[in-house]
């Protein structure tokens, strides 16, 4: 078994487990061993990622409720095999306690803290939901954001919310990945405070306690609104409701204000998710087409990396036009603009879910979907969203969909944004 791939492995298991909701035990151990072999990191590497990237995204990214169970019972053996101090039973009993919904029954509360989703789609999606709730249902609480201080960028001109840094590396090995948890429990490990857990990674989707389970709440996002296609944002909003008796709460950003610069804001970044993008042809006649409308167009560098040098190729292509910049610096910079512009186009990627959080039209190009139900998941749903679905069938004809999609957007803005930030988040 040592000479098969890591991915071969993962596949294995992932095939197993969605056709009878078992796995081969053995294949999965060895998995485990690679991803926590501390001699060899590249070897450690590899498995982390096929471990998470093939079989963990994939059971979450189905949002079929009876994964859940599936993902719990695998992935708490995972854990107790990298850290022994946790028994697997014990921690599945828990979780089967803790992912019921329950109502929260009052008392002092003097922290609110909110648990990053890592990802800056999520945060903005799902997470800033939880955010803009805990402020109105506890006015006089301090409200934290916990994750990583590039997610609280875009929370970082809101007064409500206080950053606490934890740090959780995507790219980084089991161990250290299980170990966020730890320095979490550290910073979260108060009286008189409650924690939200929208499905966060910090917690491996709620598996691993990091508090009191009477202070904490978690939202199982992968299960809630089970056969429904409703949006994340909208199952959150409803699951707040239902715990703290509180009204719907709309998602929001809040990045510092940068200077208004261009109309059209533009990102072709996919996360490292390669699925999601079509291809070189199809950004630079997107791209044409968006020039030809005359406005000024703020198209996104990204990280660097391969990103950035496809920016850079595509700019070099058009003959660097006088309305096309590029912008360089955070994604909280890059928010800030799409925020304030008034039109966005993009892949289904953090970019979507700011611009419908901030009000903007938008064209969202959705590929790489791993089930209808995830699609309907994450798909922005505002009344100015037109999101152009990618699957197997239809990809011969994205480009004249999203031609037309650009084309039916609003693309003149009625005047210029002052700001990105709600005014309400200011209180």
């Amino acid at each position: 078994m040592a000479s098969i791939p890591a991915s071969e492995l993962a596949r294995e298991i992932l095939d197993a487990c969605l056709k009878d909701g078992a796995w081969p035990t053995r294949v999965l151990d060895d998995l485990i061993t690679r991803a926590l072999d501390e001699d060899d990191q590249f070897l450690s590497i590899n498995a982390t990622r096929a471990l998470f990237g093939i079989v963990i995204e994939q059971l979450g990214d189905l949002f079929e409720p009876a994964l859940c169970d599936v993902y719990t019972r695998l992935f708490a053996h995972v854990i107790s095999r990298a850290l022994p101090e946790y028994n697997t039973d014990e921690l599945v009993r828990r979780y089967r306690r803790v992912r019921q919904v329950r109502r929260f029954l009052g008392g002092e509360v003097h922290r609110v803290f909110v648990l990053s989703r890592i990802t800056l789609g999520a945060d903005v999606a799902v997470t800033s939901v939880a955010l803009a709730t805990a402020k109105e249902r506890f006015p006089d609480a301090e409200i934290c954001l916990v994750g990583p201080p590039k997610n609280a960028e875009m929370f970082a001109a809101d007064a409500r919310v206080f950053p606490i840094p934890v740090s959780y590396g995507r790219g980084s090995v089991l161990r250290e990945r299980l170990l966020a948890a730890a320095e979490l429990r550290g910073s979260v490990d108060e009286l008189s405070s409650v924690v939200i857990d929208p499905d966060s990674r910090l917690t491996q989707l709620g598996l691993i306690p990091v508090c009191d389970d009477s202070r904490y709440f978690f939202f199982e996002s992968r299960a809630f609104g089970g056969a429904l296609n409703t949006s994340l944002t909208e199952l959150t909003a409803q699951w707040l409701s239902e715990v703290f008796d509180a009204p719907h709460q709309a998602p929001y950003v809040a990045p510092v204000v940068q200077p208004r610069t261009s109309d059209i804001a533009v990102s072709l970044g996919v996360g490292e998710n390669a699925s999601k993008r079509i291809d070189d042809d199809f950004e630079l006649a997107m791209l044409e087409k968006l020039l030809t409308y005359k406005r000024t167009i703020l198209l996104d560098r990204g990280a660097g990396g391969e990103e950035a040098q496809r920016v850079d190729a595509l700019v070099a292509k058009l003959g660097q036009p006088s309305l096309l910049h590029v912008h360089e610096g955070s994604y909280a910079s890059f928010a800030s603009h799409i925020a304030q512009s008034a039109l966005y186009v993009g892949y289904d990627s953090a970019g979507q879910h700011v611009a419908a959080a901030a009000g903007v039209p938008l064209v969202s190009v959705f590929a790489g979907y791993a089930s209808e139900r995830m699609f309907f998941r994450w798909r922005p749903s505002t009344q100015t969203s037109h999101v152009v679905a990618v699957d197997a069938d239809n990809r011969s004809t994205v480009l004249e969909r999203t031609l037309k999609a650009i084309d039916a957007a609003v693309v003149v803005a009625e005047g210029p944004r002052s700001s990105a930030i709600p005014k309400d988040s200011l209180s």
